[in-house]
């Protein structure tokens, strides 16, 4: 039926105070109904027989009460062949979302799914089942990463317009951060992605916002409604490198963390197509999917629930230091760790040992008297502390206890593959969100790094890499390098029971691909890092040229196959009994709607040889 578009200030005169604007969450009111469906469709979490639908219903008279609709789902997009349906209630309690679980659906079959209520209609949705027993192939795509004030999501547009038998998210779906903080000044000034609310969020409402904000997108809308997702968080639906107690964009001024996560996990659980636990905040989120006998789906939690605090250069690099026998008089005196072992405890004293630099070379300053007392801000001019770059590789790096996943997850992950050791999988994708192939510094000249050109408040850092590239170590302590105990565990559980390992990650909005090895140099399996849908990638802080920085980090990163560090976009993979196909789709601009897409050289990992070739 048509329907006329009212002035939006006219119409929210007619919504009460208990509803208001807040709850239209960017959706614009058209002619008065009983309802709206405010925010598209989507579907989320098949399996064989069974599919969620996702989508939002607000009142139309402006009041807080409960609403109800009905959903059907077809096998033709007529809605002549209905093979389910059923009805569904929802409230303010909810944020008048709905999901409903429809089942009794066949496998490896193509349906169409809507809405109504009161003669009004939702969209239209696309999605399909799982498959059973053998498959001739089967096509993902995987996203992550956009990022609303960064501009339009045009990978998601190119992603509905392609055929794929299921998406992939791994992460990052929101950003939490306030209006002007990581965003594109065109696109907040000039094409309107400003964020709502204006602020960081913080509780239930924000998040609520901020989602709502996200899903009035049409990119967004449109490869929702045309294909199932399958999602996992990472950081920023929740704050910035968070971890399983903490986060680095979280402050004792924000309120409790514990607090922000369960609002941040709340508003996943009521705005994302995936199948939720009664609780309903949407934890833990692990859990696992069959490709028919093709392939065994892993999605882990590397973010939040098991998570130890990331590793951090500034924070966590030990300065070079020296062991001192104390006597009775308090005088000090520097001894060998051998002189140390044969002394008691109580007459040692490990203290930083500043250096100074005599001909070009740094000599260590051991007088105990002058240096016992010394602190970073009372160091004499010309005297340094300086990093014990060793004992942070061979102890700090390998510290046994750290995980990423957290003790219950691994042990999981290690079920899982045997189970698909026991079923015969021929592949096991691990669906998570950080790169887990070892990446180092690149090691590059003032010129390659053009350094000259970068913006200030990248220099320091710019600096600091190039000072620390030679030591080999890694560039993203965030990542699984800054678990590398951890990573030695799971590759042990890989070649115990995994066939062809497959890892997929999100995170860094640029394109890896990797063949991955554990420390004695086995091969392990392969690894595919996508690139972001829009949020900038690392040609933002470095102003080198995308091939210069290819080159340097695949110099000292044996595993790296190949990358692309300067644009935007989604990777497609095929799957089959043979082999699995990788290829990235990069668009042109995220800055205006008529765009291009490259699609990039493929990646190829032919059954039992875990590399790419």
């Amino acid at each position: 039926m048509a329907k006329s578009r009212f002035n939006r200030r006219q119409v929210l005169k007619g919504f009460g105070a208990s509803l208001g604007v807040l709850a239209l969450r960017g959706f614009e009111v058209q002619a008065a109904a009983p309802f709206y469906f405010t925010h598209g469709v989507a579907s989320g979490d098949p399996i064989s027989d069974r599919v969620i639908l996702w989508t939002r219903l607000l009142p139309g008279n402006g009041q807080h009460s409960k609403v109800s609709c009905n959903w059907q789902v077809a096998a033709d997009a007529d809605f002549n062949q209905i093979v389910s349906s059923g009805s569904a209630t929802t409230s303010a309690q909810q944020d008048y979302t709905i999901k409903v679980d429809a089942t009794g659906l066949s496998p490896n079959s193509h349906y169409f799914y809507r809405f109504i209520g009161d003669g009004f209609t939702s969209p239209v949705g696309r999605t399909r089942t799982l498959p059973l027993g053998d498959v001739a192939e089967f096509r993902l795509g995987v996203a992550s990463c956009s990022n609303y004030p960064q501009g339009y999501f045009n990978a998601y547009r190119d992603m509905a317009n392609t055929e794929l038998d299921l998406v992939l998210h791994l992460g990052d779906y929101i950003y939490e951060y306030a209006e002007g903080v990581y965003a594109n000044a065109t696109a907040t000034g000039e094409l309107g992605r400003n964020v709502e609310p204006s602020s960081e969020i913080l509780s239930i409402e924000d998040y609520r916002m901020r989602y709502g904000l996200y899903r009035t997108d049409v990119d967004l809308q449109a490869v929702h409604a045309r294909h199932p997702f399958i999602c996992v968080w990472d950081d920023h639906e929740l704050c910035n490198d968070s971890w399983i107690d903490g986060a680095e964009n979280h402050n004792q001024r924000e309120g409790d963390f514990f607090a922000r996560a369960r609002a941040a996990r709340q508003a996943y659980h009521e705005w994302m197509p995936i199948r939720t636990t009664a609780a309903g905040d949407q934890a833990p989120i692990y859990r696992s999917f069959k490709l028919g006998n093709l392939a065994d789906l892993i999605m882990l939690d590397t973010r939040q629930h098991g998570r130890m605090r990331p590793l951090d250069y500034a924070k966590d690099l030990p300065v070079r230091s020296g062991l001192f026998q104390i006597d009775g008089a308090g005088q000090g005196q520097l001894v060998s760790d051998a002189q140390a072992a044969k002394l008691p405890g109580e007459q040692l004293q490990r203290i930083d040992l500043p250096h100074q630099f005599v001909d070009g070379n740094s000599q260590p300053v051991t007088d105990y008297q002058t240096i016992a007392g010394l602190t970073p801000e009372t160091l004499p001019k010309g005297w340094y502390y300086l990093p014990d770059i060793e004992t942070f590789k061979q102890e700090v790096l390998q510290d046994e206890s750290r995980t990423i996943l957290g003790q219950d997850q691994e042990s999981w992950l290690e079920g899982q593959l045997r189970a698909s050791q026991k079923r015969g999988a021929i592949w096991q994708l691990l669906g998570q969100q950080v790169l887990m192939g070892k990446l180092q510094l690149p090691i590059m000249s003032d010129e390659e790094l053009r350094l000259d050109q970068a913006k200030d408040e990248y220099r320091p850092a710019l600096e600091f890499m190039q000072s620390m590239a030679p030591a080999g170590l890694p560039l993203n302590l965030d990542a699984w390098d800054g678990y590398a105990a951890c990573r030695e565990r799971v590759f042990k559980s890989l070649q115990q029971y995994a066939s062809n390992p497959l890892v997929l990650a999100g995170d860094t909005h640029n394109a890896w691909a990797f063949n991955l090895s554990n420390n004695q140099g086995q091969a392990i399996g392969v690894e595919v890092g996508t690139p972001g849908i829009n949020s900038p990638g690392l040609e933002t802080y470095l102003p080198t040229e995308p091939e210069v920085l290819a080159k340097a980090i695949k110099a000292v990163s044996p595993e790296l196959v190949a990358t692309e560090t300067a644009s935007r976009g989604w990777s497609e993979l095929l799957l089959t009994p043979e082999a699995i196909t990788n290829q990235w789709h990069f668009v042109s601009t995220v800055l205006d709607r008529n765009y291009t897409v490259a699609r990039a050289d493929k990646q190829i990992c032919k059954v039992g040889d875990k590399r790419f070739s």
